[in-house]
């Protein structure tokens, strides 16, 4: 009998001949030791079982807290990379012992928010590593925050007052900034030997935002479905695998300098999404498109409420052309719709929902659109 679909398989036994055959092998492969920070969490799996696929060695270094069970044969060092903040008395010393004197090909930092904490982590591993791996997001592009102008790479990024403060804020208004100081640390520690890469929406089977996943959940359900906005909007998303296999990649063959993390090989708009779950999952859906004046004025959140949506006025277009050119791959979005639908069934981890609309407000909304 096949085995059944987990989230331990999704994050630990993913197929290694897939992985290993999507992305070519360079011609002079060798096995690398790679340090990822974190690793049990979302991307960091997909990153360990991409490498692993491909004959590589790895180290995870974390507090031993989130999915512990995870990579048993895996070397794990324990520590802590967060300065205390002085507004938590209770917060635990910042410990890097365990990262000292130890020398890998590459590390991938999943796991930073900080500028100050990135900078001690760069000292701990300056000399010690080949090729500083950081994990950015696109929120570090200022015009997304105000005008949702289209960007690249060489687009004006954030700022903020403190670039060393601890508060991303409330509504994260410090959070593309301190992403961006981030990335200025490593890039200063690690010149000519930094890849900063900046993700969009991070999607697929393990997500833990639920962003992404209520589609999959909702296209199971079946009955009509409220449609976002604009049938033609543009939709960006990265399978989790995709950028975990691209981030193996930029390692192996040394790929350096910034790229933005985002789908796809080509446009994907809503109705081909929305299609495509149908077509996939349960013919049993239908659509009504619902415009996005109406979500707005009803106080519907984007990628909150409601999943794969932002109003059309808002909605930035990431170049993804440098990532592209420097070996990015994405799978279809059917067998990303398939996987996550899967995991969605076989209990999603059974916690609460952290996003997503509840079939008594869909109901709700659309017999409020059709009174209107």
């Amino acid at each position: 009998m096949p085995t059944p679909l987990t989230r331990r398989t999704f994050l630990a036994s993913t197929s290694a001949a897939a992985l290993a055959a999507r992305l070519p092998v360079p011609a002079s492969a060798r096995k690398l030791r790679i340090l990822v920070l974190g690793g049990t969490g979302f991307l960091g799996p997909a990153v360990v079982n991409a490498g692993r696929a491909r004959g590589h060695e790895f180290t995870l270094f974390n507090r031993g807290r989130t999915n512990p069970e995870l990579f048993k044969d895996v070397e794990q060092l324990r520590g802590q990379r967060r300065r205390p903040n002085p507004k938590n008395p209770k917060a635990e010393p910042q410990d890097l012992k365990s990262l000292e004197n130890r020398k890998w090909d590459a590390v991938v930092d999943t796991s930073a928010y900080f500028t100050g904490e990135v900078e001690d982590m760069c000292k701990v591993l300056a000399g010690n590593v080949g090729q500083y791996v950081y994990i950015s997001s696109i929120s570090v592009y200022k015009t997304l925050e105000q005008d949702a102008s289209p960007v690249d790479e060489q687009s004006p990024l954030c700022e903020c007052a403190d670039k060393y403060t601890l508060e991303i804020g409330k509504n994260y208004e410090n959070y593309g900034a301190l992403k961006r100081y981030c990335e200025d640390a490593v890039e200063a520690a690690f010149p000519g030997k930094a890849t900063r890469i900046r993700p969009g929406y991070i999607v697929g089977p393990g997500d833990p935002t639920d962003r992404f996943t209520y589609w999959p959940a909702r296209f199971l359900r079946g009955g009509e479905c409220l449609a976002p906005g604009a049938p033609d909007n543009d939709l960006q998303f990265l399978d989790v695998r995709d950028l975990g296999e691209w981030i193996v990649h930029t390692i192996e063959n040394k790929v350096v300098g910034a790229f933005n993390a985002v789908g796809f090989d080509g446009r994907i708009s809503t109705a081909e999404f929305l299609h495509t779950g149908k077509g996939t999952l349960n013919h049993g859906c239908s659509f009504t498109w619902v415009d996005d004046a109406f979500l707005e004025a009803n106080n519907v959140s984007p990628w909150g409420e409601m999943g794969c949506w932002t109003p059309t006025a808002k909605n930035g277009h990431s170049d993804n052309r440098r990532s592209l050119a420097a070996g990015a791959r994405y799978r279809p979005i059917a067998e990303t719709i398939r996987d996550t639908a899967a995991w969605v069934k076989d209990g999603r981890g059974n916690g609460k929902w952290s996003a997503g609309m509840t079939a008594e407000r869909e109901v709700e909304l659309l017999a409020k659109w059709k009174a209107r």
